[in-house]
């Protein structure tokens, strides 16, 4: 569709008119769309189409009458009555928002409609084939029909306590209501038309009487009974003062075909138009100037069409060198020119900033796959404070230490928009940081044994003590509450003395020598050959223990760290990556940023707190520490005490 496929590569969210190819058909089209689309924004002479231009449809479209969607709104109608046709649609049955934003009839609307005013036509001949019995009083028949449904239960329920009063004259007390109720009410800011008037019966019930239509009404149901005298009763039964059980039958019976037909009502979508307009939209012509209208929409379409072919290569043009540079190539993440779109932010955490952070989903899913990329990963849960939105997010470190790296600390996550999130650590899959952490791993893994024994070691003698000083309370209060015996001085009655075992404490003893002799022997050996090197060999040989030690946690860690890669992390987001995309040492240490000191600024090594100490005092004691072993060695005593020490373990049987 373009001239110079090299457009691609420069970017940007505009298209030159002129860089549009012109001897390729659809491209002709596009050209032609996004003309028109700069005619209808009146930008006629423009040379460039924008995205904003083109995803601004209802600016588009919002001078046209028809634009190839198909739905027109009552502004595209060529005449007054067709327009009103399509408002009383919308108001009866709905329609669908038009390009140009404003609601309009489609098709499907139009064939409801109609079909639910053909419908209401054939219901209401139905009435008119019998007109007397169906409508007794005309057009006045389905209101009066409403408002003889408004008391009819009320009017019954007075029938029926009636007919009980007749049948047992002590039921009229109570069926009356209780001296009592009202009582209860009369305190109240009464209304006639309360609700707690309401309740009570439609009038004094009397054994088997007629209900009087004028005096004597419970004042919440008098107008409406007045009415019913004056438009359901009069008009069907003539004129009464009050109403037995046979005239309410004769009244019920009048209107109970109405009642059939209503039941029976179809069409009532456009019954709010009434059956004139109704007959007057499907006998005037409504119908075929709708759906030819909606035809005439419908023939626009390819050219409306265009838009979105337009806004397509406007947004080729904007973003797929830079889809190619983010899934294909990895350009963005290799360069440093901007992040990729993988990058979620920025994690600050435990003095170090991290560039490669991806949001996911499921921490514990995720971290199944991404632990095949032998890169040292922190998810973190990031919580919004302005809204409590909540997110996890999966953060590469690839420099500095994990030492203080533990679940539940916190940090400050910065999206790509510069909002702040507060960061927890939830989850760590742990692999090698740098070849210099594993040099110092070893150590710290030995001095951490170390610490775990020593409290391991106090935490036993301590629950040891703690167990023997309560069995000794224990035990001196059952001899207390047995003997009644006083216990002075301790807890437990002193127990005879045992008979010193000489041969016993010779063993121990004898064991003791012998585990410091083979220590001493080895300590000496060792001391012995390490001293009896040059000089200049000394230097080597520490090196070559600390090498010993270190040496397979480095190799360890630079085979790891040579197989990192991006892959499995993103593969773990449902990514589908063909390729390794390796994080060597340089590229991995430039995604983590270690906390330095601000240009020109210095560390203050004074504390104001520090103990007092007499720097004269330390300067001595290591000076008299390094005279005497330059004298107890050129003296030749430790040579001396080395000698004996390797005789007496040698003489040992």
């Amino acid at each position: 569709m373009l001239r110079d496929p090299g457009d691609l590569v420069t970017g940007g969210d505009t298209v030159a008119l002129s860089a549009i190819a012109e001897d390729h058909p659809e491209a002709k089209r596009i050209l032609a769309s996004a003309r028109q689309i700069l005619r209808n924004l009146g930008k006629a002479d423009a040379g460039r189409i924008s995205l904003a231009d083109v995803t601004d449809t209802a600016k588009i479209f919002a001078q046209t009458k028809l634009n190839g969607d198909g739905i027109v709104p009552p502004g595209s109608a060529g005449d007054e009555d067709t327009a009103l046709a399509i408002t009383q649609i919308l108001d009866c049955v709905g329609g669908e928002v038009d390009r140009s934003g404003e609601k309009g009839v489609s098709t499907a609307n139009a064939d409801a409609f109609f079909a639910a005013a053909t419908a209401f036509d054939a219901w209401w001949k139905k009435a008119e084939a019998d007109r007397d019995a169906v409508l007794p009083l005309g057009s006045d028949t389905p209101a009066a029909a409403a408002l003889l449904a408004e008391v009819r239960a009320k009017v019954e329920d007075w029938f029926a306590r009636s007919r009980l009063a007749g049948f047992d004259a002590r039921a009229v007390g109570p069926l009356n209501r209780d001296e009592a109720e009202y009582s209860a009410i009369a305190p109240m800011l009464l209304s006639s038309t309360g609700a707690e008037v309401a309740s009570f019966p439609l009038a004094r019930v009397v054994p088997d009487g007629a209900l009087s239509l004028v005096h004597g009404l419970n004042p919440a149901w008098a107008d409406r009974i007045h009415a019913m005298r004056a438009r359901v009763i009069e008009p069907l039964i003539g004129a009464r003062d009050s109403l037995t059980p046979a005239d309410w039958a004769a009244v019920l019976a009048k209107l109970d075909p109405f009642a059939k037909w209503s039941a029976a009502k179809a069409g009532a979508a456009v019954e709010k138009l009434g059956i004139q307009r109704v007959r007057e939209l499907l006998a005037g012509g409504a119908r075929e100037r709708i759906r030819a209208l909606i035809a005439e929409d419908m023939a626009l379409e390819p050219e409306a069409n265009g838009i979105a072919l337009v806004e397509k290569l406007v947004r080729y043009q904007r973003d797929l060198y830079r889809l190619l540079c983010n899934f294909v190539s990895f350009t963005d993440f290799y360069s440093s020119e901007r992040a990729s779109i993988f990058q979620a932010g920025t994690l600050f955490l435990d003095q170090r900033s991290c560039e490669l952070c991806v949001r996911v989903a499921d921490a514990e899913a995720h971290a199944s796959i991404a632990t095949l990329s032998k890169t040292f990963l922190v998810y973190c849960e990031c919580t919004r404070k302005s809204d409590g939105k909540k997110m996890t997010i999966a953060a590469a470190v690839t420099g500095g230490d994990s030492d203080n790296l533990t679940t539940g600390r916190n940090g400050i996550f910065y999206d790509r928009q510069g909002a702040d999130w507060d960061a927890r650590v939830v989850k760590i899959v742990e692999h090698p940081i740098s070849i210099r952490q594993s040099f110092w791993l070893p150590y710290k893994r030995i001095g951490k044994l170390i610490g775990a024994q020593i409290e391991r070691f106090a935490s036993a003698r301590d629950k040891e003590l703690h167990d023997k000083a309560a069995a000794n309370i224990e035990s001196a209060a059952k001899t207390v509450e047995t003997t009644g015996a006083p216990v002075e001085g301790s807890a437990k009655a002193p127990s005879p003395p045992q008979a010193f075992d000489v041969a016993k404490f010779a063993g121990i003893f004898a064991a003791i020598g012998l585990a410091i002799g083979a220590v001493g022997s080895a300590l000496a050996a060792v001391t012995t050959g390490f001293l009896q090197l040059a000089w200049w060999k000394m230097p080597l040989a520490i090196l070559g223990v600390m090498l010993l030690v270190s040496g397979p946690s480095m190799v360890i860690a630079w085979l790891k760290l040579r197989q990192r890669s991006l892959g499995p992390i993103l593969d773990a987001n449902g990514w589908a990556v063909n390729t390794r995309a390796k994080i060597n040492l340089p590229f991995g240490a430039s995604l983590t940023s270690l906390a330095a000191l601000p240009k020109n600024a210095e560390r203050s090594l004074r504390d104001p707190f520090a103990e007092d100490k007499t720097p004269q005092v330390a300067w001595v004691a290591v000076i008299a520490l390094v005279a005497l072993v330059a004298l107890v060695w050129y003296g030749g005593w430790a040579e001396s005490w080395f000698d004996s020490v390797r005789t007496a373990v040698s003489s040992r049987p």
